[in-house]
């Protein structure tokens, strides 16, 4: 059975029920795909570009020329790509001119400055060229600050699965929609600066918090309202939580897939971050000269200690996503979680880091999109350049084996 007459039978029984229905109810509809084509399916090699694939087009900044770009990307060995399609910008004006706020002016995501962007039709320019080199599309979102601070319009779910209906409208509208690997509908939910519109139950709670009720909620409503409209497409919120037990204790039924982020950095609540005096500021470069002082020093001293510290935590969060029977996507991950060419930053330390977490991964058979860093793009050329190495950890995940019970979820036939 194909994805596209499988995505039409899907829809017609998702018109009976929720997702819990849906999947019991579409279960027939998938013998012959776990019998074929669905037991070959391979995890993807994915990359996440973020809003750099839109605001980083000055001269020299990476992505000005998109065909050479995904060129590139496919001789890496990637096929599939994570982008910011500002929804909270689409829904409001498409076509308009938005002058958007840096977030940061130390990371080389996106711009350091005032930048000016329209979203389309570049999304389905960008969306399109891809297509066209069989590159998947996951979409998410980073719900960027304008001068209007449209974003702040988000006052509820209901708002933002509309802004999220009119962008899916507008690639559906020129025959992409086929090509959209899956929707996040907020990056790393709900931190405040991702999620400013958002208030938590206490208001504190912001990063890694989407287990409390009142978030739990939020994220179902949405959910429900974008599958009413597009039953076929994968639907999430991404996580950069540090205790994964969550996913297998919290009802997450309603979702899709787990897209959770992951860092060696962060884990014994940020023990090498504080080790190296790393405390995350967007707008001083001090935290890059703590780097450079201390970073691959600590790595070097005990490598083996923060190598396990990583392998354990994907192994739980594979242990724990099986539970919750739903398959793993990272595209974030896995060493430290900034870095940049810099003087004195030594590339070497972190890809030993993230080739040890990809292998890892994908040891697991829990996952169906892996990505290597969150460097790989061409703004982190210490990284990009390196095309063998590129190239030998994609060849590993393609070739990597899916558990047999993930492909058997009516769901995971959605991505493949």
């Amino acid at each position: 059975m194909e994805r596209r007459d499988f995505m039409k039978k899907f829809a017609a029984v998702s018109a009976l029920g929720g997702l819990g229905d849906v999947v019991s109810k579409a279960s027939e509809l998938s013998s012959d795909v776990k019998s074929g084509k669905q037991r070959k399916a391979q995890p993807l090699a994915i990359t996440m570009w973020d809003f750099s694939w839109l605001e980083r087009r000055w001269p020299g900044a990476g992505y000005e020329d998109w065909d050479k770009i995904l060129d590139e990307l496919l001789e890496r060995g990637y096929n599939a790509v994570r982008i910011d399609a500002y929804p909270h910008l689409v829904a409001e004006n498409p076509a308009k001119e938005w002058t958007l706020i840096p977030v940061w002016n130390q990371q080389v995501w996106g711009s350091p400055d005032i930048n000016k962007v329209s979203v389309q039709p570049a999304l389905n320019t960008f969306i399109s060229k891809c297509k066209n080199r069989k590159i998947k599309v996951a979409l998410s979102t980073w719900y960027r600050e304008d001068a209007d601070n449209i974003r702040m319009k988000i006052g509820s779910p209901q708002k933002m699965a509309d802004n999220w209906l009119k962008t899916l409208d507008t690639i559906s509208k020129d025959g992409l929609i086929d090509n959209i690997m899956y929707v996040d509908l907020c990056n790393e939910w709900p931190g405040d600066l991702w999620a400013p519109f958002f208030k938590n139950d206490p208001p504190e709670n912001t990063w890694g918090y989407w287990h409390t009720d009142k978030s739990m909620k939020w994220m179902k409503e949405s959910i429900e309202i974008v599958r009413k409209h597009y039953p076929h497409m994968p639907l999430c919120y991404s996580f950069d939580s540090e205790r994964v037990e969550y996913y297998s204790e919290k009802d997450l039924s309603f979702f899709d897939l787990i897209e959770h982020h992951v860092w060696m950095a962060k884990e014994n609540n940020g023990e090498f971050s504080k080790a190296v005096g790393y405390n995350y500021d967007r707008f001083s470069p001090q935290d890059f000269k703590s780097l450079v002082a201390k970073g691959e020093t600590n790595y070097r001293q005990k490598p083996q200690y923060w190598q396990k510290l990583l392998t354990d935590k994907i192994k739980l969060l594979a242990e724990n996503a099986q539970k919750a029977k739903l398959p793993l996507i990272t595209t974030e991950c896995w060493g430290v979680i900034d870095y940049k060419d810099w003087p004195l930053l030594n590339w070497d330390w972190v890809k030993q880091l993230c080739e040890i977490g990809t292998l890892t991964a994908a040891d697991t058979g829990q996952w169906i999109a892996i990505a290597t860093s969150n460097f790989c793009g061409p703004q982190f050329a210490g990284m990009w350049r390196d095309i063998k190495w590129h190239r030998n950890l994609t060849d590993r995940i393609k070739a990597a084996k899916i558990n047999d019970a993930v492909l058997n979820d009516v769901r995971c036939q959605l991505f493949f």
